[in-house]
């Protein structure tokens, strides 16, 4: 056997919350990475897996409930399988709603993969006391169903054989599902044309090529229109929706559809058989409580408050001792290097923007654990729900919500999954008010400031105010939208409520690594790039006046007799940290700070704040970095190293009114470049790409502006 049979590619693909993100786990360990799909900011995780003499690469497809053009995750999933031709398709379905899932499977069936069922759940399944006829449903799906429970770690091996079995064609999916005869005709009238075209038929299965036609796929639409057969397919087309229109007084979209979930029904009934309910489950329970119209949403409100608590009371810890860390690295450092030069590119420069950074790790980690529990216990979809009524007090839904709460991960997705809000008022409103949710990034800038200016006994009440007020500010905002420039009301949804369930601690500590470690990897990229950037800008040019009036200076105390050798050395220092403070005003950074200081100076702001709020746009942490080499460079105190909270802290002209302002500032302004390329794209208008900047360039200077002068009088 050669070594290409001895290595398989799977693709994980299922519907969110199905339990695909667990099982991935269980089958990779440790052994994964995480990028993006090529072309696409979707994240993409894969992970390597041993199984007797086979090497199993895994891909873990995005969750997506179907496989039509309508949401970019969808049509990554099945573009990734069509034109990357993985050797084994695992459809994950979550067995406790095993009727939900198969409409993707039926999709997936008509990929004409190498395809395989994982009835993950299982267990639960059978704690319910329902029965599955697994057996059956294999029959009737032509495809092999394994039982697993990625929690318990059960069918694993079983569900690999499968996978090695398959891969080698000891087990051939058969495509079970049927449509109407009239639909069957027309199917096989467009295919056998579909199939003249090499190209097309070499790439493509033609019969889904053909359902997709009788769907109106936007895509295979656009994709079959650039052949030259288009015409011929185009006329049949034609013929055919007018009849299954006629016959059927439906489209054919709706036809098929519908003939999938008669399907399912059916499946359904020869396999599943749901004991005899003779008290509440627990997810009833629990929803009369968690989603109830009166304790629904001070409920929601308190998790999230509980959130916040945890990620400064219990982050503090580790965060002084990372502090404490890199003010001892720095002093190290210092006490190493004899070059004046060296020594403060590294310990300004390098270890005080990127350790800066850092320090805010477990606080990122302990966010993001909580948000990857809210979302595997299943409360994240009632979240949204709760606040659907609220939504449409201004004019929105609970889809919009779902976005707002993925903005509080990072404001990318956040944009992109606007894409399944069908109006262009309810879509563009959406997007224009996601800036304002709190992404990640700007939570380590929040706990700096609160850390430096508050007392800790309220630092996560302060923490929890900020997310609220950016809600606020963005559900007015969407009321503003939805008043002025999209007139009319928001479309219905339907909400789907998973089971309830703990997720298995691995799944959580995967989930909040994955997010950590992307925050590493920033910080040793664009972090790192960005603060000896900023150290360099700050350090140069200089003015040759003042090196000789401060070179003057350290001669003469060199030369003078009265002083001990410790005395002239904490002199010396002392005329280095002034002549830096002096020299960089005289800096490129010193010279751009001074320009945009009117501007920014009504907000309580000096140059150094603004000029970190700039290099923000970049990515917020750099605003971190910034300021940790702005405040080392030219402070008599950075020879100590101290925390940079205690730096801006002892800095004279900051006070509690400059710390509100600055936080309403960077929780309003325009969120990270990459985010904004990815509003524009979604946008999809200029014009929509400037009222987002000038909306929240606008909004966030004037309530800065406001906050500041209101707190100034009170202080």
């Amino acid at each position: 056997m050669t070594s290409s049979n001895k290595t398989i590619t799977v693709a994980l693909a299922g519907n969110p919350n199905s339990g695909k993100t667990s099982l991935f786990n269980q089958l990779v360990h440790a052994n994964q990475k995480v990028g993006n799909f090529s072309g696409v900011t979707v994240e993409k995780v894969e992970g390597v897996t041993k199984y007797k003499d086979y090497t199993i690469k895994i891909i873990d497809l995005p969750g997506t409930y179907s496989l039509s053009a309508y949401s970019p995750e969808e049509v990554l999933a099945r573009n990734y399988i069509i034109e990357n031709k993985p050797d084994v398709v695992i459809n994950v379905i979550d067995a406790t709603n095993f009727e939900r899932n198969l409409f993707l499977s039926m999709q997936l069936i008509e990929l004409d993969s190498k395809f395989l069922i994982a009835l993950n759940m299982f267990d639960e399944v059978l704690k319910q006391g329902d029965k599955i006829k697994v057996k059956q449903l294999q029959t009737l799906l032509g495809s092999h169903v394994v039982p697993t429970s990625a929690k318990r770690r059960k069918g694993i091996e079983i569900l690999l054989d499968h996978v090695v079995r398959v891969f080698h064609g000891e087990i051939i999916p058969q495509n079970k599902i049927s449509y109407p005869q009239l639909i069957e005709e027309n199917i096989s009238k467009i295919s056998e044309v579909l199939n003249t075209d090499k190209e097309l038929s070499e790439k493509y299965p033609v019969r889904w090529l053909a359902i997709k036609l009788l769907e109106n796929d936007k895509i295979i639409y656009k994709l079959v229109k650039e052949s030259p057969i288009w015409i011929k397919v185009f006329k049949l087309l034609l013929d055919a929706n007018s009849k299954i229109e006629v016959a059927f007084k439906d489209d054919s979209e709706i036809v098929i559809t519908e003939r999938r979930l008669s399907f399912i029904r059916g499946a359904l009934q020869e396999t599943l058989k749901k004991k005899q309910k003779t008290k509440l489950t627990n997810t009833e329970i629990l929803d009369k409580i968690l989603i109830n119209k009166v304790t629904g949403i001070p409920i929601f409100l308190f998790f999230m408050w509980t959130l916040f608590q945890l990620v400064f009371k219990i982050g503090q810890y580790p965060m002084h001792w990372l502090e404490s860390f890199f003010v001892w690295m720095g002093n190290g450092v210092s006490s190493l290097i004899t070059n004046p030069t060296a020594e403060s590119i590294i310990v300004d420069g390098i270890i005080g923007g990127v350790g800066g950074v850092l320090v805010f790790l477990p606080n990122i980690m302990l966010l993001f654990l909580g948000l990857a529990f809210f979302e595997g216990s299943g409360y994240m979809a009632r979240s949204a729900f709760v606040v659907d009524r609220v939504m449409h007090f201004f004019g929105l839904h609970g889809k919009s919500a779902i976005s707002m709460i993925t903005g509080f991960g990072c404001s990318i997705p956040a944009f992109m999954s606007t894409r399944t809000l069908k109006s262009t008022g309810d879509r563009i409103t959406t997007l224009l008010i996601i800036p304002f949710m709190s992404c990640g990034a700007k939570l380590p800038v929040f706990i700096l400031i609160i850390g430096a200016f508050f007392n800790p006994d309220i630092a996560g009440n302060m923490l929890f105010a900020v997310y609220l007020f950016g809600i606020f500010v963005a559900l007015f905002s969407a009321k503003f939208f939805k008043a002025t420039l999209f007139k009319g009301e928001s479309e219905p949804f339907v909400m789907e409520l998973p089971t309830y369930r703990w997720p298995s601690l691995r799944s959580l500590l995967f989930q909040m690594w994955n997010k950590a470690s992307l925050y590493l990897k920033k910080a040793a990229t664009i972090i790192l790039l960005a603060s000896v950037l900023i150290w360099l800008g700050g350090n140069f040019p200089q003015d040759s006046l003042i090196t000789k009036e401060y070179k003057n200076k350290i001669e003469l105390i060199q030369q003078n007799s009265k002083f001990s050798d410790l005395e002239k050395e904490q002199k010396i220092s002392i005329l280095i940290a002034e002549e830096d403070g002096i020299q960089i005003k005289h800096s490129i950074i010193g010279k751009i700070g001074k320009a945009i200081e009117p501007v920014i100076k009504p907000l309580g702001f000096d140059w150094r704040i603004g000029i970190s709020l700039v290099t923000g746009i970049a990515a917020k942490e750099i605003v971190i970095s910034t300021m940790g080499t702005l405040y080392s460079i030219g402070n008599v105190e950075s020879k100590n190293t101290v925390s940079l909270s205690e730096k801006l802290r002892n800095e004279n002209n900051y006070n509690l009114a400059t710390a509100i302002s600055l936080l309403i500032f960077v929780l309003l302004y325009i969120p990270c470049i990459a985010a904004s390329i990815v509003f524009h794209r979604e946008a999809g208008k200029w014009k929509w790409t400037f009222v987002y900047i000038f909306y929240s360039m606008s909004i966030a200077w004037v309530l800065a502006f406001a906050g500041y002068q209101i707190t100034s009088l009170f202080i």
